[in-house]
């Protein structure tokens, strides 16, 4: 399910989602992916906790940035904490929603509803 489909899917979406109506292909989603782990590497207080967290290793973080499934971790990392989400949108120049909006355009990575 991309993007559309979710904002079609989940019209509480409208509410929430600054890009309403906006959707990303998964090669923009993983040029984000791209971005936040280039951002992670270079966040000397968080890239270890990262690892910590996801079980990564630093060679990982070379062999794997071309994985969405890898690029999906990275995203979902950040998007555990506000202060991360705005210290890596900040960095980018993107809007808050980005990280979301791109975690869920990869694939395997849909929105789950159970209603």
């Amino acid at each position: 399910m991309n993007a559309k489909c979710v904002n079609e899917t989940f019209p509480e979406y409208k509410k929430i989602m600054k890009n309403w109506g906006q959707c990303m292909k998964q090669e923009q989603a993983e040029v984000i992916g791209l971005q936040a782990l280039v951002w992670l590497i270079e966040n000397e207080e968080l890239r270890p906790v990262f690892l910590g967290a996801s079980g990564a290793t630093v060679d990982d973080l070379k062999t794997r940035a071309g994985d969405s499934d890898f690029l999906a971790s990275v995203l979902d990392f950040i998007l555990m904490d506000d202060a991360h989400v705005t210290g890596f949108c900040d960095a980018n120049n993107l809007s808050y929603d980005t990280p979301m909006l791109a975690l869920h355009s990869l694939p395997g990575q849909e929105v789950l509803h159970w209603t």
